[in-house]
């Protein structure tokens, strides 16, 4: 593909990425780098986790960005009576052909909002990690291929704590990045209540890309140039956690990949054929923080992951600019 091709199928993915922003952001007020980085899950395929109180627009967020890309949406709430069969799906005995048929969950969606998925337990948190991983489910031993584009967003409140089930390490590791919403500030908030003052801004808002145009800028943000610099980059940023006395677990090669796949996504929608550090500095925190654990000096003194990944930023040394896009 020559440069000349390659930078207008880029243009064409920023252009994707600033009509579904502005869609988004007619009903979602002041979450302009939310809205950036759930864009950068779908070109990288990877699950998100928000972790925020709740009343902060989190559901309406993905719900809004599934009206704005025309895809599929469910919603399922989890509860600890939740069970593996009402997220999968389960086999129904039909009497009329004396036969058994799957009857698909809530997971065959395009977009799957898990809210409050520490309220659900282990074992249904787990049917969870099937269809995170590898786009199916088994059922009765019959294997069941999700739709494509795929993602996962699940949501935590992390105040209330009471019959709750904390994702284990190996859970975290495999959402993608985590984001949180935030307040509005005092006039954003403001403009929420003059923008819902006559009804649900949502039930306005039409499609402005499917599935076709979201699977095609996939494929282009996967085939974003990244040179040897800034792999070594992405690379000694991972390693780094892994020898900081402040951690007692270090990111995994899992999220060097989801680092680079991330930093892919994000040139792509700013319209570049090749990434750059700026890419990797700016995504190391939402992808990073929530793979790491504290050790116990560093969580007495209140230390967050998400400080320890902005300290090592300012450690480890990134490429020269002028070197990356060999």
């Amino acid at each position: 593909m020559s440069d000349q091709s390659e930078a207008t199928d880029t243009a064409l993915v920023a252009r994707l990425a600033h009509d579904v922003s502005e869609a988004v952001e007619r009903v979602i007020v002041g979450k302009h780098e939310q809205v950036k980085l759930l864009l950068v899950a779908l070109l990288a395929e990877g699950h998100v986790l928000i972790d925020d109180v709740p009343g902060v627009a989190k559901t309406l967020l993905v719900r809004t960005l599934a009206a704005a890309l025309g895809l599929r949406f469910a919603r399922v709430q989890c509860t600890p009576d939740l069970l593996p069969g009402d997220v999968t799906g389960s086999e129904v005995f039909d009497q009329r052909s004396s036969d058994f048929d799957f009857r698909p969950g809530p997971i065959f969606a395009n977009l799957v909002l898990a809210d409050e998925i520490n309220r659900a337990t282990p074992r249904t948190q787990s049917s969870f990690l099937e269809a995170m991983e590898e786009r199916q489910v088994t059922v009765e031993g019959a294997s069941h291929p999700l739709p494509r584009p795929f993602l996962v967003l699940a949501t935590q409140n992390p105040v209330e704590l009471k019959g709750t089930f904390p994702l284990p390490e190996a859970q975290l590791d495999r959402f993608l990045l985590r984001l949180r919403m935030g307040y509005p500030s005092r006039d954003e908030e403001s403009q929420i209540l003059s923008r819902f003052r006559a009804g649900d801004p949502l039930e306005q808002v039409a499609p402005v890309a499917g599935a076709d145009d979201l699977i095609a800028a996939r494929d282009q943000a996967h085939a974003v140039h990244v040179a040897a610099d800034v792999e070594g980059y992405i690379v000694d940023l991972v390693r780094a956690t892994r020898e900081a006395g402040e951690l007692t677990l270090g990111a995994s090669p899992r999220s060097a990949l989801a680092l680079m796949r991330a930093a892919q996504a994000l040139a792509a929608l700013a319209g570049r054929g090749y990434v750059v550090p700026d890419d990797v500095a700016a995504l190391a925190v939402p992808v990073l923080a929530h793979r790491l654990l504290l050790s116990r000096d560093a969580a007495v003194e209140r230390r967050r992951p998400e400080s320890v990944v902005e300290s090592l930023l300012g450690e480890v040394a990134a490429p020269v600019e002028a070197t990356v896009a060999d």
